[in-house]
């Protein structure tokens, strides 16, 4: 079996740009995009946050890591992670060896970015001290995993993605 890589993994918190960025590479590399988050709402036929509701969030993450796990040996495309998909140490192992870039945002950022009226199920209550949380727990673990790192804050996405480009080199494909 010939092991397919994803050309890029990107990596995050919710309000880095992960998906936009993610759509950019893939324009600019002629390769095709894969967002994780949305490979879990299609194979459900709901969203994150009715999952969330609905079954928990101990049943979304497993649903998380089978996703990451089928993209990638899937997907040779650019990958978009769930923000929360590096919390499962199987997924951490899986992105040894890939090419991973962490979008680092900062507080006051992605607070803006994802909006204090936000209906994401883990922003519950204090939005923004909840995203305080989130970045303070998860921020190390990207880190850990990243082959590089990009900051997003006060930048376009375009901007972003230029980064990334200049930074990884993609290798020619031989055929389809």
């Amino acid at each position: 079996m010939t092991v397919t890589r994803p050309v890029v993994v990107l990596v995050g918190p919710m309000g880095a740009g992960k998906t936009t960025v993610a759509a950019l590479l893939a324009a600019a590399w002629g390769t095709s995009v894969r967002d994780t988050d949305a490979d879990v709402e299609a194979a459900e036929g709901r969203t994150i946050s009715d999952i969330f509701v609905d079954s928990g969030e101990e049943h979304f993450r497993a649903l998380e890591r089978a996703a990451v796990e089928r993209a990638v040996v899937e997907h040779d495309g650019v990958l978009a992670l769930g923000g929360g998909a590096v919390l499962d140490s199987a997924t951490r192992d899986l992105l040894a060896g890939q090419r991973v870039v962490f979008l680092r945002v900062g507080l006051s950022e992605a607070v803006k970015r994802v909006g204090l009226g936000s209906a994401r199920p883990l922003l519950l209550g204090n939005v923004r001290g909840r995203i305080k949380a989130l970045l303070d727990e998860r921020t190390p673990i990207y880190e850990a995993v990243a082959t590089d790192t990009v900051d997003t804050d006060g930048r376009t996405p375009e901007e972003v993605a230029d980064e990334i480009l200049r930074k990884v080199a993609v290798p020619i494909r031989d055929g389809p």
